[in-house]
């Protein structure tokens, strides 16, 4: 079990290291064994130490079917105008979604990456907010595996692929024969699972407790039998929010923005109110660990800044010494 942190990389996240020496010391004091990386919207810098990124988590669209099946009424409708579709996506289409995320392939590749993370999911603005959804979690699944394909078919690529689950629709990690399907329809033959411990939890807004958490994974995990099997890695934390979901969503707020960039920075502080991204602290979870035995464990962790990212990995890490 490799304990990895999430990472931005980029400079202004490694300068309050002091560089990436400063950071490089600071997992050790962590007792992690490297970083799972995501581009931060700058150039990566080139100075980079390779070997310290694990896995880099790709780039991602919350809101992207309609946009690859090049719906333009449905795409109008959510961001506008088209002219706002093409200025956020930087372009229009299925073939622009597929150069994005060709681009970040390439990335992972030259940074030595041993796997990517993609998420298998989508939602609208207005889909978080009222949780009606527009689109069947086949109907993502297949269109994700669909592009998935696209992009990796016919070459040799020099790292694992791990398809993490969402609360949205796509993949959720809640139905077998759903999750059987994903992974029936992805052609490479180094797939797997990313199964994000908080994204679980989303799906139930009954949990009240770390320890009611805990054993409502661990009870997915056995519903998948063999097909947990799957799971490469996991990414850490907890979320505790159903008595926020059950007060906010059902519902579009009357003050969301006209502008679409407005609305989606609006709508991601809505997100993050959702999704917490808190330390576990009980350790109920560490039996869920131990039955599905990870290669890769990433603290994906909500922090700001090196003193929150030390305060939260270090909670999370000193319950699973000896893992």
């Amino acid at each position: 079990m490799r304990h990895l942190i999430n990472f931005p990389l980029d400079v202004d996240s490694v300068s309050e290291y002091g560089g990436w020496e400063g950071l490089r010391e600071e997992l050790h004091r962590l007792n992690c064994d490297g970083l799972e990386g995501i581009w931060a919207g700058t150039d990566i810098p080139e100075n980079l130490p390779t070997e310290m990124v694990v896995g880099y988590h790709l780039t991602f669209f919350p809101d992207w079917l309609d946009f690859y099946r090049e719906d333009r009424a449905a795409v109008e409708r959510k961001f506008g105008s088209m002219d706002a579709a093409k200025r956020f996506y930087g372009g229009w289409g299925r073939d622009t979604l597929l150069e994005l995320y060709q681009a970040d392939l390439d990335c992972a590749v030259r940074l030595g990456a041993e796997y990517v993370v993609f998420h298998v999911s989508d939602v609208s603005i207005e889909e978080g907010y009222t949780y009606r959804w527009l689109h069947s979690n086949e109907e993502v699944i297949d269109s994700a595996a669909e592009a998935i394909n696209a992009l990796l078919d016919g070459r040799d690529w020099p790292f694992d692929f791990l398809m993490e689950n969402q609360w949205w629709p796509g993949f959720t990690f809640l139905e077998p024969k759903e999750t059987a399907r994903l992974l029936e329809r992805v052609h490479y033959h180094r797939r797997g699972i990313l199964l994000d411990t908080g994204h679980l939890m989303n799906t139930n807004t009954r949990l009240r407790t770390q320890v009611e958490g805990a054993a409502y994974i661990r009870a997915m995990v056995e519903k998948h039998g063999s097909l947990a099997e799957e799971i490469r890695g996991i990414h850490l934390h907890q979320s505790l929010s159903g008595d926020y979901v059950r007060s906010n969503t059902g519902f579009l707020p009357h003050n969301l923005p006209e502008d679409y960039t407005a609305r989606y920075c609006v709508s991601y502080r809505h997100i993050q109110q959702i999704d917490q991204h808190l330390p576990w602290s009980d350790p109920s979870i560490i039996p869920v660990l131990v039955q599905i035995e990870p290669e890769y464990v990433t603290h994906e962790l909500s922090c700001g800044n090196r003193r929150q990212r030390w305060d939260a990995v270090c909670r999370q890490r000193n319950l699973l010494l000896g893992l």
